[in-house]
This record gives C-alpha cells, structure tokens and sequence, in this order.
C-alpha cells in the first residue's frame, strides 16, 4: 500500500461544506500535505467523493472516503462502494460519523471489506459502551465522538475526558492493534496535545481547519502539537 499510516494521526474530514468543495478542497489538501512534509507529522483528509480522485491523485498524504456502504458492485443504485473508493484512490474510509450512522452488522461488513481490499477503516463510536462494541469489529482506527460536542469548538478532551481516557483502558484491553482517535470539538493544538495525552492515538476534526480563516496555519499548530507530545 503506496500511502501506509502512523500514528499519532491528524484526519481532516472535509464533510460536505463549500469551503471544503472543489478547488477549496484542494488548497487544504495541499496545506495539509506541505504541513505534513515540513514536521513529518501523518495527517490524513477525508475529501466530498467528488473530490477524491483529484485529491488522491495531487497529494501525498493519506486520503480517506468519508462514507462507504457494505455492499459489492452490482445494483446498489445510490450507493459507494469500497472498490469506487478504492479506485478513486482512497486508501481508507471513515465508518458510522453520527451524522451518517450505520447499523453494527453494517460496520462490521463494511470493516471486513475494507481489509478484505487492503484497505483501512477508521470507525466513530458516541461513548464508551458503542466503542466497545465496535472495537470487537478491529477497525484500523476507532474515534470516540460525543455527538452533542462535533461543531461546537469544545473539545471532548477537555469537556469529558474520562469518555477518552475509559475508552482507552478498555478498547485496549480488547484488541492492542486497535488506534484510538479523539474527535468532537478539535480546534486548537492544546486539543490535540490533550487528546495525546490522554492516551489517544490522535485526532478526527473538521470544522475547527476546514472553517477556518486559514487553515494551514492551524494544521500547522496541530502538527506541532503532535510533535510536542511525543
């Protein structure tokens, strides 16, 4: 696999905002991949579909789809499937976001076809007790988001960091593999610092650089963040 993952991550979902559309997108990406080049810091992007093939094949980084439906080719009219993804040139996708949940027979299809393809999976859960199940799945990733903090700048690490640091204890006393993200309410690198040192493996954002006035220089603290607790 051309474009492999370490850890700790940055994974940027773009979701479907306009600043994150079309050549908008493209100009994070690219901040995103320049930032990664000058820290050595793996950050990842979740571009709209639409975006994926001119993303995937402009940058370096990592690129992830941020849907995929656990379905072969076939008629499936309306859905995506992981070998659209995958020849869009996704490495990953992203997994039951609060805003596009799936069913836990529908994750772990998704996940076994995903690695069935060499690909990786990064899979939200809303509290500890979903993580725990999910984990049972092994996804590549697992991102623990309180629905009621995305979007809303306060980050889960600093508003209920017992949620991130619980899930740590206890997905890894499941499964080791399994890399724990921090998601919900990212925006600065004191998040992501925080985040790190609660035991997680990372962080899931998107609003906190995709709305941002710049985003480089965000992506740029967050990197730095990173490398700073390490």
């Amino acid at each position: 696999m051309p474009k492999l993952l370490d850890f700790p991550i940055i994974v940027i979902n773009f979701k479907t905002y306009l600043e994150s559309l079309g050549d908008r997108g493209m100009r994070i990406a690219k901040d995103a991949e320049s930032v990664s080049n000058e820290t050595g810091v793996c950050i990842c992007v979740a571009p709209q579909f639409t975006d994926i093939k001119s993303i995937a094949n402009a940058v370096s980084i990592p690129v992830f789809a941020q849907h995929v439906d656990p379905y072969p080719p076939g008629s499936y009219t309306g859905s995506v499937s992981v070998e659209a993804i995958k020849d869009a040139g996704a490495i990953g996708s992203i997994l039951n976001h609060s805003e596009k949940k799936l069913q836990l027979a529908s994750i772990f299809a998704a996940v076994k076809m995903l690695k069935n393809a060499g690909m990786f999976s990064l899979v939200c859960a809303e509290d500890v007790e979903p993580a725990m199940a999910v984990a049972a799945l092994s996804p590549t990733m697992l991102a623990v988001e309180p629905p009621e903090l995305i979007g809303t700048g306060i980050p889960v690490s600093k508003a209920r960091p017992e949620i991130v640091s619980e899930s740590v204890q206890r997905i890894r006393s499941i499964n080791r593999e399994i890399k724990i993200l921090c998601g919900a309410g990212i925006t600065r690198g004191d998040d992501v610092r925080r985040a790190i040192e609660l035991g997680s493996d990372g962080v899931l954002l998107a609003s906190g650089v995709v709305k941002a006035k710049d985003p480089r220089a965000v992506i740029k603290e967050m990197a730095e963040a990173v490398l700073s607790s390490r």
